[in-house]
């Protein structure tokens, strides 16, 4: 049994609030367990400066920050264009996930923004942000009202994943996450495509049969991530 009670392959209980706030695009509060992130979604036609307009061509960006109280010892703000290693890190981490089913020439020349920051932090702060912002995603693209066509091949979310005492656990929270003696984040398509895996033998190294012992966990996780999202979008939900 888990620190939560949960069983070693059960996500955090997750709470979706779509349109949170009416200034955005999209926006979307989505909290798993006692980790909670705001994610909204900006659509601007002015391209980045290496995008050229005439190629038609649209792109996706992410920032992420963890908000001073988020965290029991106040976190300084970033300033001055100033940016943690850790958060440059994470953002481009959010940026690739979700560009990965982009279809650019779709998009059109457009340029969407993803901020997700972190309200409250224990654990799992960068694979919510991704799982969240896709929500966020998918309800601005669909205030767009002269696409050709709906410029996402399919939707993207990401999980947890780490060996605690030599056991595969999904969705860390905070306490889980210090003490992992491995630890991974997976993103994935909603067909079951990988993005990409970040894993790391924190404390222990680790062999094929745990890692794909872990893989085959994030794999469940983000399946029952990808009905959560589908769910909170309902009626929405494009693919």
């Amino acid at each position: 049994m888990r620190i939560d009670n949960r069983k070693v392959d059960e996500l955090r209980s997750v709470k979706v609030v779509r349109r949170f706030t009416k200034t955005s695009a999209g926006s979307v509060l989505i909290s798993a367990g006692d980790t909670v992130v705001l994610c909204t979604a900006s659509i601007a036609t002015e391209l980045p400066g290496w995008i050229k307009p005439e190629e038609g061509k649209g792109w996706i960006t992410a920032e992420y920050n963890m908000l001073p109280g988020s965290t029991p010892t106040r976190k300084k703000r970033d300033r001055d264009g100033h940016l943690d290693g850790r958060s440059a890190e994470i953002q481009r981490l959010i940026g690739r996930s979700l560009r990965a089913t982009l279809d650019r020439v779709a998009l059109g020349p457009r340029l969407i923004t993803l901020d997700c920051d972190v309200l409250q932090a224990d654990g799992g702060t960068r694979t919510l942000s991704i799982t969240g912002a896709m929500i966020a995603l998918i309800d601005a693209l669909a205030t767009i009202p002269d696409l050709a066509s709906f410029p996402l091949t399919d939707s993207v979310s990401a999980v947890s994943v780490g060996l605690i005492d030599s056991a595969p656990m999904l969705d860390l929270c905070y306490q889980e996450d210090v003490r992992a003696e491995v630890d991974m984040n997976v993103a994935m398509t909603g067909s079951g495509k990988f993005i990409e895996v970040q894993g790391t033998g924190e404390h222990a190294l680790f062999d094929r049969s745990q890692l794909n012992e872990l893989l085959n966990l994030a794999e469940k996780g983000c399946r029952e991530l990808t009905q959560i999202q589908k769910d909170a979008l309902g009626a929405d939900w494009p693919f």
